[in-house]
């Protein structure tokens, strides 16, 4: 009797572990960060933004809105739609274009001109769809520099 038992409990065990499919769907926030800056002729910037995908399965970015801080200096609002879906723990690029605020150009210029390191803050929302599931929407928080690229005039990597 305890050896059928037994051999029950190991036949449902070998059963049960062949139902799932041993990948695990986890969904964790994912970040936006400037890869790029790059200031054109007519004083726009074409902004390079890196989309880090943190989760486990694909991710689709579908807005980024974030309030954009050169310095101690407001930029202004960066809207995005990128519609972009993003591998799993990994990152692509999107460039899109900004009209900053006059206060954001002079910070600019400024640490272009002195070759200087520019602090910089992202803080808003990015609207993303996780693979099979409904859109979230998750908090955008970045802090980070940004450096002039030797040879590259008007570009901070």
């Amino acid at each position: 009797m305890r050896r059928t038992s037994l051999l029950a409990l190991l036949a449902a065990t070998a059963l049960l572990g062949g139902c799932g499919d041993g990948v695990v769907r986890r969904v964790s926030d994912p970040a936006v960060s400037v890869q790029q800056l790059t200031v054109k002729a007519d004083g726009q910037w074409a902004v390079d933004l890196r989309l880090q995908n943190y989760s486990s399965i694909p991710m689709r970015f579908d807005t980024v809105e974030v309030d954009v801080q050169v310095g101690d200096q407001d930029a202004g609002k960066l809207r995005a739609t990128p519609g972009l879906s993003v591998g799993p723990e990994s990152a692509d690029v999107v460039t899109v274009t900004f009209a900053p605020s006059s206060a954001g150009r002079i910070g600019v210029a400024d640490a272009l001109a002195g070759r200087r390191t520019l602090p910089y803050t992202l803080k808003g929302t990015a609207a993303a769809t996780p693979d099979e599931a409904k859109q979230r929407s998750f908090d955008i928080d970045t802090r980070s520099t940004l450096n002039p690229v030797p040879g590259l005039d008007g570009v901070l990597r």
